[in-house]
């Protein structure tokens, strides 16, 4: 039997402020002297983070982990899914990849992920002395509570108190927790112990008879008010308000495009930091402008995305501006998009095999399906760890640079020299050929 308590934060909605609140509550538990780790049996997100193993996990847990003052750790969030369609996901398990499933399919086999998930809460059980759950989305979506395995599901399956959620700066906060808490069986119910109201702006003295109501008609506690708070620290996914912002004009305007299945945009974080950039998202020909700077984001798919690239126009608009002078910076997905050719021979992203014309910035073809880059992060990690290398040099030479699961045929005859002089010391030099233009 695990040893560790555990409370666990629900939401009426997705965005209500379940992993802030939950990260306080690590930062609070930590500073009290306990021993505390963040958990989430499922997080569907684009944003995520490779640990130091290489496996993934999803960026919030791992901002929890920072507030609780421990190392972010793969049990923390044993499964990942990250959208790739509006139909299906790419599903990881303890940090690696278990394959592409179309919704209906995983919704059919979750439930045998429940020893997964349980070995991993055990684990951090037997670790720590606190286990601050979070939920996902709404436990009253009563279309999914059969096999539900992240909500009150979780909560019975590790006999988890609940902190119930609601969001006042979307408005309804009382029909979101009122109506959240009737749709409940009556033994989930019994599981909630308070409620909180978040992002609260104004006179909490104008609340209080909403407050007392709320009681009134819920029979359980209002634990508090959280005042709507702006911080800066790294999004789960694409309700961040960061990715709203239009008009963040300084002396230099850089415009990121906003992509359908934009992944990893916290990568942007340190630009938008900087006090002479202005950085902005932006959906459409008329939104983009002329900026001084145009960046294409990484995506979980990029064919899907350079299609919708070229349909809404911002493909043109982004190569006049590229004609005219206008840098153009491509990350992961983005930078497949530069090249003459995107191919997907067997269907590995997009679903379909197919070919299509890549924006023609620079001189390179876009295959997917010949490798992954956290296989490669894993062998290199591996060879840092070796301990007998303190006689002579190690030399690899790599042929090829990976991106996910998409290799630049572009780069396949460069190398990549790995020198490994002592125990454990990396040295990397690589000699990529030279892009033309402002382009990279």
């Amino acid at each position: 039997m695990s040893k560790a308590k555990c409370i666990m934060v629900q939401g009426t909605m997705s965005g209500a402020g379940k992993s802030l609140l939950c990260a306080a509550l690590c930062r609070i538990f930590a500073q009290d002297g306990w021993r505390v780790a963040p958990f989430k049996s499922q997080n569907m997100a684009l944003n995520s983070f490779v640990t130091r193993d290489g496996l993934e996990m999803g960026r919030a847990q791992v901002v929890q982990a920072q507030a609780a003052g421990v190392e972010p750790d793969v049990r923390m969030n044993p499964i990942l899914l990250k959208p790739s369609s509006d139909i299906g996901s790419q599903v990881i398990v303890n940090g690696e990849v278990r394959g592409q499933m179309p919704a209906a399919e995983y919704f059919r086999r979750k439930k045998q992920l429940i020893p997964d998930i349980l070995a991993a809460y055990n684990s951090l059980a037997e670790d720590f002395d606190i286990i601050v759950i979070e939920g996902a989305g709404s436990p009253a979506e009563i279309n999914l509570k059969a096999d539900d395995i992240v909500n009150m599901g979780l909560a019975k399956l590790v006999d988890a108190p609940v902190l119930l959620v609601g969001d006042i700066d979307r408005g309804g906060v009382f029909a979101q927790l009122f109506g959240t808490v009737e749709l409940l069986e009556p033994d989930e119910r019994a599981r909630i112990k308070g409620l909180i109201i978040n992002k609260f702006r104004g006179d909490v003295g104008i609340l209080r008879p909403g407050l007392a109501m709320l009681e009134e008609k819920t029979h359980l506690p209002v634990f508090g008010v959280v005042p709507y708070l702006k911080v800066d620290i790294e999004d789960e996914d694409s309700l961040s308000d960061r990715l709203q912002v239009k008009n963040a004009v300084k002396p230099l305007d850089a415009a990121i495009v906003r992509l359908p299945h934009i992944s990893n945009f916290t990568d942007f974080m340190p630009l938008e930091q900087h006090p002479l950039l202005g950085v902005r998202y932006v959906q459409t020909t008329r939104e983009l402008g002329t900026p001084d700077c145009v960046i294409l984001p990484g995506t979980k798919n990029t064919v899907d995305d350079l299609l919708w690239l070229r349909q809404c126009g911002l493909e043109a608009a982004i190569s006049k501006l590229a004609q005219r002078g206008t840098p153009v910076l491509g990350v992961c997905g983005g930078y497949q998009m530069l090249g003459q050719t995107l191919a997907d021979p067997e269907g590995t992203e997009s679903g379909r095999p197919q070919t299509l014309r890549g924006l023609g910035l620079l001189q390179r073809i876009g295959l997917f399906g010949l490798g992954l880059l956290l296989g490669a992060f894993r062998l290199l990690r591996r060879f840092r760890l070796l301990g007998g290398l303190r006689s002579g040099r190690l030399l690899l030479v790599l042929f090829g640079f990976f991106v996910f699961l998409c290799q630049n045929l572009f780069l396949l005859l460069c190398l990549v020299h790995l020198r490994l002089r002592g125990r454990g010391q990396l040295r990397l030099a690589e000699h990529p050929a030279k892009p033309f233009g402002k382009v990279a």
